[in-house]
């Protein structure tokens, strides 16, 4: 019988007065408030980006930042509201980010079927466009946050910093995103070469 008022009291909690049980510590109180509006982030994220999996991760690092260094201000608006917007607009920029990666991709891929003959020997031209094709299939066994921070780095030349000011994360989850990723992609080329 106690457990029933407990969820009566819990269900009648604003999120103001959880988002106050956070602040002071209450961790318990971050499950009440993801309970409620779990499946609102993860909705809007997949009707933006299209991909459940893309999706899933979003929910997952908003609810990560709300945990972390957040900027949310009860003062300001609902925690709703701030959950909707903040769940859009990166929703939105990993649209984005996915889709200068698709355009980056094609126009190498243009730029290799355009470019005029190397000096290389046909085995040496050879070697290397299969090291290249192993690499991209090696980058695919990346998660998507492991893709984007590692293209960033290499394709775009960005510094750890950067990335992280672009992606509004910490600096130690770039760090992280890289090491793993590189380790992952090292793995996989040696398995492909086996």
């Amino acid at each position: 019988m106690d457990s029933g008022k407990s969820n009566r009291n819990t269900e009648a909690t604003t999120d103001a007065q959880l988002w106050q049980a956070i602040v002071e510590g209450q961790t318990e109180a971050f499950g009440v408030l993801y309970d409620r509006h779990a499946s609102l982030v993860f909705g809007i994220a997949v009707s933006v980006l299209g991909n459940t999996q893309e999706a899933e991760d979003l929910t997952q690092d908003i609810f990560v930042k709300l945990m972390g260094d957040s900027p949310y201000d009860p003062q300001r608006g609902s925690l709703r509201t701030f959950l909707a917007v903040l769940t859009r607009s990166r929703a939105i920029d990993r649209l984005r980010s996915r889709q200068r990666r698709s355009r980056q991709s094609q126009r190498l891929q243009r730029d290799a079927a355009t470019s005029p003959p190397s000096d290389l020997a046909p085995l040496d031209m050879a070697s290397q466009q299969e090291k290249g094709q192993d690499i991209q299939e090696a980058m695919a066994t990346l998660s998507q946050q492991q893709q984007q921070v590692l293209e960033l780095s290499y394709y775009e030349g960005l510094t750890q910093s950067a990335i992280a000011k672009q992606l509004s994360l910490p600096l130690g989850t770039v760090k992280s995103r890289a090491r793993r990723g590189l380790l992952r992609l090292r793995q996989a080329i040696e398995k492909r070469r086996g």
